[in-house]
């Protein structure tokens, strides 16, 4: 049985920790800062880091990894095509990686980089979405390098999982993406409802996360850009009829990066 936990990193990062009891091994996703890896290495005595599963090469998701790995010895899996420090497998599209016994399927995910990859398990019971800065809960990465269509495609990649797929993404963005989700869609009450839950939630200073994909497909306003309530709230910011749903997509990025 695998325990995940957020290690909480810089302001809003989380660093996922799974945690095999049975062999005492454990892996982190996205180690951008080797500190709180080694704080909780070091108050849990005969744990071995065994794994650095990395999504793509931003420094707040690569910055610890060399670290980790020179004291730790832990094996780094990271995109074939990023330039991602002390890389010991490269991996591409449709790859499988066993890390703690686990087997995690590779989804090239371009878009927020181009060469960002998810890692999805496949548990028929609980299935793990592992995607760094692609999906969030509520929300999406910003186009730093790819297109509206590559990032489009991703999103529909990870959406088309299973609806119990749980996700887990890098960042504790919720509170603000469900912000814009309230007035991309002011009359969702899925998307008011969740507003006011993760509102409570962090007053309480609770993580927001995982998500699952069910939630995400009744109140991610980018995983919904096919709604015709979507569409027109992009037709109305953009002043145009956005006729596919790359553009009402491209027209609802270009809005939350200015919101």
């Amino acid at each position: 049985m695998i325990q995940i936990d957020a290690l909480p990193a810089f302001s809003d990062n989380y660093i996922w920790l799974l945690q095999d009891n049975a062999s005492k091994r454990c892996a982190v996703v996205d180690p951008g800062d080797a500190a709180p890896v080694l704080a909780w290495l070091e108050q849990h005595a005969g744990w071995e880091l065994s794994d650095i599963l990395v999504t793509h090469h931003h420094a707040d998701h690569t910055g610890g990894v060399a670290e980790l790995k020179n004291i730790t010895g832990a094996k780094v899996y990271g995109p074939a095509n990023e330039k991602i420090p002390a890389r010991d497998v490269a991996l591409t599209n449709l790859d499988e990686v066993t890390v703690l016994g686990l087997s995690f399927a590779v989804h090239a995910v371009p878009g927020h980089t181009l060469g960002h990859i998810a890692f999805y398990h496949a548990d028929p019971q609980t299935p793990l979405l592992f995607c760094g800065d692609t999906l969030f809960a509520a929300g999406c990465g910003r186009l730093f390098e790819g297109t509206p269509e590559q990032m489009h495609q991703s999103l529909s990649t990870l959406a088309a999982l299973p609806d119990n797929t749980l996700v887990y993404c890098t960042h504790e963005y919720t509170l603000s993406n469900l912000r814009f989700a309230v007035a991309v869609e002011p009359e969702n009450p899925d998307v008011t409802g969740r507003l006011e839950q993760v509102t409570r939630w962090r007053e309480e200073n609770r993580i927001s996360l995982p998500s699952n994909l069910a939630l995400e497909h009744r109140t991610n306003p980018f995983l919904r850009v096919s709604q015709l309530a979507v569409k027109q709230k992009a037709d109305e910011r953009t002043g145009t009829d956005n006729t596919s749903a790359v553009a009402v997509f491209a027209a609802l990025r270009a809005w939350k990066d200015k919101f």
